[in-house]
């Protein structure tokens, strides 16, 4: 089990690392930012290395709303839910501290969004709370649908961890002008600690809306699979 565990801090670690990092230090650097297509890249790159790393020790979670949508599916035993969650919301936070070390070094150091999720005034594109309500429920079903059906028993082995992060990428270009995109409340926990404020009293959406989506992408794959 300590092995699983440390295997989801580090996987959760590199997502927020890699994620978070390209949103704060590359998405809008001059004349050579990466865009939105770039951190959305980022993010499924993120996923899809350390899946590859160490997904056989600990399943590759990386995300509390994936591993209560496994629970809910009948993937994962739910005595270890809890532990699971705990070290990927101490590896987001440990990687949300190294990019605020890494970011404050500059000379003209402003926190500014850091990469916090938001709705309502501080969605990068100014929707509302149900829209981001919505679309992180949305998203993050359909993410545990890729994530089941790519790791089911009919479908060709060691493909997954592809599947997975080009979904995620995908729901980064979808998303990221509604949310900065969460479908993770762990990657959200972190960048929230260091931002304060707003990104604090809004954290209660990234952890809703993708633990609901998350369930019910579970209970949407025990409908459509035939497996048994």
């Amino acid at each position: 089990m300590q092995k699983k565990l440390i295997a989801e801090f580090l996987g959760t670690f590199w997502l927020v690392f890699g994620g978070c990092g390209s949103a704060i230090f590359a998405a809008a650097f001059p004349s050579l930012g990466i865009g939105f297509l770039g951190v959305a890249f980022a993010f499924g790159l993120t996923v899809l290395t350390m899946a590859f790393a160490v997904g056989g020790i600990s399943g590759g979670h990386f995300n509390p709303a994936v591993s209560v949508g496994l629970t809910v599916a009948g993937r994962f035993p739910g005595g270890q839910l809890i532990p699971y969650i705990i070290a990927q919301v101490i590896g987001a936070i440990a990687a949300a501290a190294v990019l605020y070390l890494i970011a404050s070094g500059k000379a003209d150091f402003q926190l500014g969004g850091f990469a916090a999720n938001g709705y309502g005034e501080h969605s990068p594109g100014g929707y509302s709370m149900v829209s981001a309500l919505v679309a992180e429920i949305v998203l993050t079903l359909f993410f545990l649908v890729v994530i089941l059906g790519s790791t089911s028993s009919k479908v060709p082995a060691g493909f997954a961890p592809i599947a997975i992060g080009m979904s995620l990428t995908l729901i980064h270009l979808i998303s990221i002008p509604i949310t900065n995109t969460s479908v993770n409340p762990a990657r959200s926990t972190g960048q929230a600690l260091f931002v304060g404020g707003w990104a604090l009293q809004q954290l209660w959406l990234f952890w809703v809306a993708p633990i609901v989506g998350g369930a019910l992408g579970g209970l949407v794959w025990k409908l459509v699979d035939d497996s048994e």
